[in-house]
């Protein structure tokens, strides 16, 4: 039995979305494991062929062999920020939401919204300063930038579950406050968190990639893939693969996830979820612009 055409653009998309994330994760998850089997001995500075696939950058080392072992500083950065902020802001947008008295939730979102009109590559810019080459301090500050919007979002998203009657009668058949808040509030937020995550770790990449193309994030030598493209870039006509593979992969990457979030957030409204979901995305727009 055919599929309703409805659902195809949505199968296309999340096809599509699969696609483009399968080869930048895998070549992060493999790629270090593989480059010492297929990275051949460097050579000249900006080099084509000579047993290099892709030839060679300013320094005279494989492109291919950068690929391969760029990614995991390139995209598990961003990640891992994105997780610490959704540990540390997803718990307080629950809380503040299943709060029952007004002062609570102010006291509980006032502080950390100090933090969202802060420029995140200013910031970023000031710690590289101090932890040059440090990617735990990078990753800690863009967690800490995220921790604000994070909030908001959630908190906006659980409303509803919070004050609905399912979390009434939870709270009067005596339901421990833990298994109210991750139980049933935050299992209501999901779709609309996964929704989030997905464009919230794109960004994420973004900023530790300009970070890294500005010399503020890894050193110059790193493989990462936002380095790479720095180093080469003015050899763009010259040894186009060497700032294009890199850049490739971080677009692929960013795509991708942007798609598969689109796609994780349809099944939101269509649950009955739109409401929450419309308040949360509202929240987002109103962020401060990176």
């Amino acid at each position: 039995m055919t599929a309703p055409a409805p659902h195809r653009p949505r199968r296309l998309l999340a096809t599509g979305a699969a696609l483009l994330l399968a080869l930048p994760l895998a070549t992060a998850l493999f790629g270090p494991l593989l480059a010492p089997l297929v990275t051949p001995a460097d050579g000249a500075p900006y080099a084509r062929g000579g047993g290099h696939p892709l030839g060679t950058d300013g320094m005279g080392r494989d492109v291919l062999g950068l690929l391969l072992r760029g990614g995991p500083s390139a995209l598990g950065v961003a990640t891992g920020a994105v997780a610490l902020a959704y540990l540390l802001g997803g718990t307080l947008g629950l809380a503040a939401a299943a709060s029952r008295h007004q002062a609570v939730d102010e006291i509980l979102m006032r502080p950390v919204e100090i933090l969202l009109p802060l420029p995140s590559l200013l910031v970023i810019s000031v710690v590289g300063v101090g932890w040059r080459g440090q990617p735990l301090a990078i990753a800690l500050t863009v967690a800490a930038l995220n921790v604000p919007a994070v909030a908001r979002l959630v908190r906006a998203a659980a409303l509803d579950a919070a004050g609905s009657p399912v979390a009434e009668a939870m709270r009067m058949q005596g339901e421990s406050r833990s298994r109210v808040l991750f139980g049933h509030i935050g299992r209501a937020v999901l779709p609309v968190a996964a929704a989030d995550i997905g464009t919230r770790i794109a960004t994420a990449v973004f900023t530790v990639a300009a970070a890294n193309f500005l010399g503020l994030g890894m050193e110059p030598t790193s493989a990462d893939w936002g380095v790479t493209v720095a180093g080469s870039r003015e050899a763009l006509l010259v040894q186009p693969w060497a700032v294009c593979a890199p850049a490739a992969m971080l677009v692929m990457f960013t795509v991708g996830l942007n798609l598969l979030a689109d796609r994780l957030l349809a099944p939101a409204a269509e649950a009955g979820t739109a409401a929450p979901a419309g308040r949360a995305l509202a929240v987002r727009a109103e962020e401060a612009p990176e």
